[in-house]
């Protein structure tokens, strides 16, 4: 069994199984690679692909300015310090002090305009991901036998 890298390119491939979630089909990958399976050999298929959208809150005018408060802040803090590095003595702190405010007024103000300028049409903030039906384990034809062994026998 090699373990140099594989290339990007696959020929023809076999099933090594068909699983319900992909943790189950990144387990075998990762079964395989602990017993230094050539893993650039394999491929994870997801089947019946759908995008799935999780509510996560409601989104505020209110919201969306301490959100751009926040942000803000931090812009102001990098531009405060980069800029009081030039500066002597303890001068430096009112500039990182008043940058980061200022930068958090802006933030605020952009946050709820931005939010505001919607009128409403997406109160919600929201993670979007991808799932499959199944999940397919495929491995290069000529490393199957190899595959199976080594995942029924576990070495």
């Amino acid at each position: 069994m090699s373990t140099t890298a594989a290339p990007l390119t696959h020929g023809p491939q076999d099933l090594v199984g068909s699983y319900p979630t992909y943790a189950e089909a990144q387990h075998v990958v990762d079964t395989l690679s602990d017993r230094d399976f050539p893993v650039g050999r394999i491929r994870i298929v997801g089947h019946g692909i759908t995008t799935v959208e999780t509510v996560t809150g409601r989104w505020t005018n209110g919201r969306a300015a301490l959100a751009g408060a926040g942000t803000g802040a931090w812009i102001g803090l990098l531009i405060g310090l980069v800029v009081g590095i030039f500066m002597p003595g303890p001068v430096w702190l009112t500039i990182l002090l008043t940058s980061s405010l200022l930068g958090a007024l802006w933030g605020a103000g952009l946050g709820f305009v931005t939010h505001w300028s919607t009128r409403g049409r997406r109160d919600f903030r929201s993670k979007q991901s991808l799932a499959a039906e199944r999940y397919d384990v495929l491995v290069d034809a000529e490393w199957i036998g190899e595959a199976r062994r080594v995942l029924e026998t576990g070495r």
